[in-house]
């Protein structure tokens, strides 16, 4: 199971959070991204040491702080998920592929033919 599917929604914003920081970010700072959220600076500090033992951040010691920042990019991370969902699909996997391609938006086919040039 991939990291992102094991976690919770706060999690997920936090990890949000940082991705929208695009760069090493402090407690305080990912903190201050989420403040639409009424969260304590304690309770973001908790998910980030959780984040970091889980594998999904890095941590750098920034003074007697830590800096974080993520492991894998939101689209490696998204990658990942959508290949976890495919293999749970077992047989039914060609189908999936033809549903899922069926429901996709113009820019997500289009998006996708581009990989697909790409890889050819």
């Amino acid at each position: 199971m991939s990291p992102r599917s094991r976690m919770g929604e706060l999690e997920q914003a936090v990890l949000e959070a940082l991705w929208s920081l695009d760069r090493a970010a402090s407690g305080r700072e990912v903190h201050e991204r989420l403040d639409g959220r009424d969260l304590a600076y304690t309770t973001v500090m908790t998910v980030l040491d959780r984040l970091a033992r889980k594998g999904v951040l890095d941590r750098e010691r920034d003074g007697r702080a830590f800096r974080y920042v993520p492991r894998r990019t939101r689209a490696a991370m998204t990658a990942e998920l959508m290949h976890e969902a495919l293999q749970g699909t077992g047989a039914d996997r060609d189908q999936a592929l033809v549903s899922f391609v069926g429901e996709a938006s113009a820019e997500d086919l289009a998006a996708l033919r581009r990989a697909l040039d790409e890889l050819a």
